[in-house]
């Protein structure tokens, strides 16, 4: 295995923002049966060792990819954008409004007892959520893609 390789190269993935999570999570078993302390107790210091970093570089990895909005901070990172997360905090108004309303609504169906509108609600938050996610695999294609393009002219 090398270090130097991306999380997706780690597990013999494309590197693409829509995954399927079942697939990762086999390919992630399988390297951390290869690699996991548990199997070097009896190595050298230098193989623990080894097998330490390596599954640490795999837990990383796999954290990383399995969760949409890291694995899309991560594939920026590669493209070589950087988000400045820790410093872009400001957040458009109608967001917040919106933020607000979910609260609101969530407060009201709880306080009602109302589990039925709180499954509503959920779905719904879902849905969005799966939106959104769908909005930024597609821009994230386009961006990867005009890169790509990018170096190709170059």
């Amino acid at each position: 295995m090398d270090f130097r390789a991306d999380h997706f190269s780690l597990f013999g993935l494309n590197q693409a923002f829509r995954l399927d999570l079942s697939d990762l999570d086999s390919r992630y078993r399988d390297i951390q049966a290869q690699v996991h302390p548990d199997r070097f107790v009896n190595a050298g210091d230098a193989e623990r060792r080894m097998s330490m970093q390596w599954a640490t570089h795999a837990n990383e990895a796999y954290l990383t990819l399995k969760k949409p909005l890291e694995r899309a901070k991560y594939m920026l990172h590669l493209t070589g954008h950087d988000i400045q997360a820790e410093n872009n905090t400001a957040m458009p108004t109608d967001f917040l409004m919106e933020q607000m309303e979910w609260r609101e609504a969530v407060m009201e169906a709880r306080q009602g007892g109302d589990h039925h509108e709180l499954e509503h609600l959920h779905n719904r938050l879902r849905g969005d959520i799966n939106a959104r996610f769908e909005e930024l695999a597609t821009c994230l294609i386009s961006m990867i893609t005009l890169r790509q393009l990018t170096w190709c002219v170059v």
